[in-house]
């Protein structure tokens, strides 16, 4: 009886309720999807023949629709990753465009630049009086502070805009007069060597040089800013104690505030950095993109940034994969039409035949067999067809998202106390 007492092995330790499970890809994997990726775009160029699927012009002109939506996606995840679900994104954004518009056309665009910021951050510090000092719905509080941003700006463009210097110079109740450009940055050189080399069209080669050569011919500064903020936030939030005290208070406020964090001040400093970058997402639009505050020039990126944020698992790197594959769906409808978007169906039905043959490896059959069928039809659509109508080029960067949303769901992990009301000292 003893012996048998002796040989049994003890009980495995419970698993800690809470204990972060490990998530994301390795390096290696990252490295893997991109080569695959690269090889299929440039295998379905050489077959279809159309040669912007993958150039210097598509690749710069999708990273200049892809900042502002990440951007706004970026500060979706510093609000989030604190607790506090940020839907007013779009309203602070407004703001940012406003505030780089007004001060720019009077002053220089850097100092709009820093306006536009300026703006943001008063945008977000008011959503964080509203939720983490009177425990407003987060969600209502978004929604007002973009309806409150949307009526101000109009306000403010007809006092402004509307009369003696700034009409003179341009301006009327809807937009303000033009802003001097911010410079952009050209890496002499290397530029036109890779444009030559993109001009042969040889597999591959011609391809990572097309898309090389969108990344270092007149990259504005402010894009290049962006991919450091990206850079950096990953570094602050996972490689820092400040990063794992302020995503703690997303996942648990009250354990974090046993340990002596601070939570609402992380909350307050979390939200007034994702107004800020909304509204350099703002200021982007109107410094960059059109040299003028528009209104209404947003057009919804507060929005789809969220959208990129949940494909991206809120975090930096899936962020910037869903704001890019936005920001080309779009360039690629706005710049060659439907007969570039007719050569994505292709790529489409390779890439749901691979899901398809994933789908019945997992012995998930009928998902398997769905995606077997969307892709027999695309193909039928590809081989019967020369282009897209242009009702259907229109919609592609949303149906594209709204794809890879509904693709990704499964693999998706928000913050445990994301949206949740917090109070201090409500777990003594």
């Amino acid at each position: 009886m003893t012996a048998t007492m002796t040989d049994t092995p003890p009980p495995a330790a419970p698993k800690a309720a809470g204990a972060p499970q490990r998530s994301g890809r390795s390096v290696g994997q990252i490295l893997m999807i991109v080569a695959g990726g690269l090889l299929l775009l440039a295998a379905v160029r050489m077959i279809t023949g159309s040669q912007d699927l993958d150039s210097a012009g598509q690749v710069s002109a999708a990273l200049g629709l892809a900042v502002p939506i990440g951007l706004a996606g970026l500060a979706g995840l510093w609000s989030e990753r604190a607790g506090v679900v940020n839907i007013g994104l779009e309203g602070m954004m407004i703001l940012g465009t406003f505030g780089a518009g007004w001060i720019g056309w009077q002053t220089n665009p850097w100092l709009g630049l820093l306006m536009g910021i300026a703006f943001g951050v008063l945008g977000g510090l008011v959503h964080a009086v509203a939720t983490v000092t009177f425990g407003v719905d987060h969600i209502v509080s978004g929604v007002a502070i973009n309806l409150l941003a949307l009526g101000a700006t109009q306000y403010l463009a007809k006092l402004f805009f509307n009369n003696g210097a700034a009409v003179n110079a341009g301006g009327n109740p809807k937009q303000s007069p033009p802003v001097a450009a911010l410079p952009d940055v050209t890496v002499p050189g290397l530029s036109d060597a890779l444009q030559s080399v993109e001009s042969h069209h040889w597999f591959l080669i011609s391809d990572l040089a097309g898309i090389l050569g969108g990344l270092v011919t007149h990259l504005s500064v402010v894009t290049v800013l962006a991919a450091l903020l990206f850079a950096g936030t990953w570094w602050l939030l996972w490689r820092t104690p400040f990063g794992l005290r302020l995503r703690s208070c997303g996942e648990n406020p009250t354990a974090a505030e046993s340990l002596g964090v601070n939570v609402y001040s992380y909350k307050y400093a979390a939200v007034a950095v994702s107004g800020g970058l909304a509204g350099l997402g703002g200021a982007f639009l109107a410094l960059v993109t059109s040299h003028t505050y528009l209104e209404g020039q947003t057009g919804g990126r507060g929005y789809i940034g969220l959208a990129a944020m949940i494909f991206g698992n809120w975090r930096p790197g899936g962020l910037a994969m869903g704001a890019g594959l936005f920001g080309y769906s779009d360039a690629l409808q706005l710049r060659n039409g439907g007969t570039t978007v007719h050569a994505l169906l292709l790529l489409l039905v390779v890439l749901l035949v691979a899901l398809a043959a994933w789908k019945l490896y997992r012995k998930a059959t009928l998902q398997g067999v769905i995606s077997l069928a969307v892709a027999a039809v695309i193909l039928v659509w590809y081989l019967v067809t020369d282009t897209v109508p242009s009702d259907f080029v229109g919609a592609t960067p949303y149906v594209v998202t709204l794809l890879v949303l509904s693709l990704s769901a499964q693999r998706l992990r928000m913050p445990k106390a994301d949206g949740m009301r917090y109070r201090k000292g409500q777990g003594k």
